[in-house]
């Protein structure tokens, strides 16, 4: 395995570059789906070495993971093994398995109690409260359901109101909080893919901010619906689940909603910045497969060659 099995490790910095430069320079459905299919391999790779340093690494201590049958000592022998590395691996993988595992549950208990708390209400696609609080959100299941306050709406004229049902009724078809739990679970796996997860937040508001202006086809009354929204907003009163992320910075976004739509291309390209950028993170993503499929199976044959039968 070599040193092959560290690179998973440090392999999501190649991905930092196109995390910032997609958020400008990719349609914002594209650059969604590409920096979170980047999160999740890279994740699962850093992970899978972590795992992989622990049972290599601690093939030689005493209360190894290792089954009863590899305990002979020419069979440790020919497990290759760094002690230091193993050892230090086995707290941050249970960090990272308690992160992700807290971060699920979270996810799945303020979905459920928002649910919940929508239970007594008639089962239509969209739920006005009366509540002094202003506030929206998409809450996803079943056929999905649109939340907004009166106090809200009172502040729109109606092609804004229609301009924010339509932003909302956008994360629930493009399934945006499935995005966003995946980069979620991603950076608590990997610190170094927290810039995809703030990225990923935003261009996840951008894609439906694109939706929102071809349903109601005007870029600028978006923009006036997100522009007001934003001023008298103070959140939505579920800002732990993960498709309310963070709105992004809202002057950003309503600049890009004033400007010409995004050119919609499955992929940048090659010769530009943001091009080099996504073919530098597909290659590091690459890589880290690579390195981690390697060190798995190098880990098995060898197991398997010096377990006796």
């Amino acid at each position: 395995m070599g040193v092959f099995v560290f690179l998973p490790l440090v392999l999501p910095l190649s991905a930092w570059p196109v995390a910032r430069l997609a958020e400008h320079r990719l349609h914002p459905r594209t650059a969604t789906w590409l920096l979170s299919a980047v999160a999740a391999v890279l994740a699962l790779c850093s992970t899978l070495c972590l795992a992989l340093l622990v049972v290599v690494g601690t093939a030689q201590l005493p209360g190894n993971p290792l089954p009863d049958g590899w305990s002979d000592p020419e069979v440790r022998e020919a497990v290759p093994y760094d002690e230091v590395a193993g050892t230090a691996a086995i707290p941050l993988l249970a960090a990272v398995l308690a992160a992700c595992s807290g971060a699920a549950w979270r996810h799945h208990r303020v979905r459920r109690d928002a649910g919940r708390a929508l239970a007594g209400l008639r089962p239509t696609t969209v739920a006005v409260l009366p509540d002094d609080v202003p506030y929206a959100y998409a809450l996803p299941g079943g056929r999905g359901r649109v939340v907004a306050s009166t106090s809200l709406l009172a502040c729109l004229e109606p092609a804004e109101r229609r301009a924010l049902f339509a932003h909302e009724r956008a994360h629930l078809a493009g399934l945006h909080h499935r995005f966003l739990l995946t980069v979620q679970l991603a950076a608590r796996a990997n610190p170094f893919l927290r810039p995809l997860r703030t990225a990923v937040a935003y261009t996840a508001e951008r894609w439906a901010d694109e939706d929102a202006a071809s349903a109601v086809g005007s870029r600028r009354v978006v923009a006036r619906a997100i522009g007001k929204a934003a001023l008298i907003s103070r959140g939505s009163p579920a800002a732990t689940l993960a498709h309310f992320a963070a709105p992004g910075p809202v002057p950003r976004r309503v600049a890009a909603l004033l400007g010409p739509a995004p050119a919609a291309r499955v992929w940048p390209p090659a010769f530009t910045a943001v091009g080099l950028a996504a073919w530098g993170a597909a290659a590091g993503t690459t890589v880290s497969a690579l390195s981690s499929a390697n060190a798995a199976v190098t880990l098995f044959f060898v197991l398997k060659a010096a377990t006796p039968l």
